[in-house]
């Protein structure tokens, strides 16, 4: 068994225009004197890897506490595949995809509004992408993630599969438990068997 993290490091990711830095603040120190080190820090929801829950785009959509953990684990198939992804192109990978999708494009992998349908109407668990967005941001009514999370799949943005062959693994990539979030950093990794 081999464990690939793809997950991005919270402080040196890169920020998503617009959203908050990251930052640690440490408010212990041995080294000063303290007697143990302890820190807090401060993030935007929508931070280095990260799940888009469906309140991100829909009015009374599930935040992510709300969604169910089974969605975050289990058999997924990473695609390697660059620049915009069509509803044609989903049509061509389903049959060899498993229920979750990872986009591996060297954060060039954006998905179509008939991509996204085509992964809706396929009934995937989850889709992600090594971009920090699934979409473009030159449409500004974000047609995908709107499509995606009105069906109540989850987006997991953000991912490094720089490392990472195309092919099947078995994902975890759990958000944390935060209440009424429409959104959460994740540890994401990928299992090899």
């Amino acid at each position: 068994m081999k464990v690939i993290d793809i997950s991005r490091e919270l402080f040196s990711a890169p920020v998503y225009p617009g959203d908050p830095i990251p930052r640690r603040d440490r408010l212990r120190r041995m080294d000063l004197g303290d007697i143990c080190n302890l820190s807090g820090f401060y993030t935007g929801c929508h931070a280095s890897t990260h799940i888009d829950a469906p309140s991100h785009f829909i009015e009374d959509g599930k935040t992510v506490d709300q969604l169910e953990p089974e969605r975050f684990l289990g058999e997924c198939t990473v695609i390697e595949m660059q620049g915009i992804i069509t509803g044609s192109d989903i049509d061509r990978i389903l049959p060899i995809a498993k229920k979750r999708i990872l986009f591996k494009g060297e954060e060039k992998a954006l998905l179509s509004e008939s991509g996204a349908f085509a992964l809706t109407d396929a009934g995937i668990l989850l889709v992600g992408t090594d971009s920090l967005s699934i979409e473009t941001d030159k449409d500004e009514a974000y047609p995908a993630h709107r499509e995606l999370l009105g069906a109540g799949i989850p987006i997991l943005e953000g991912l490094n599969l720089s490392e990472v062959e195309p092919g099947n693994y078995r994902l975890i990539a759990l958000p944390l438990l935060l209440g009424g979030a429409e959104a959460s950093p994740v540890r994401a990794v990928l299992v090899a068997e």
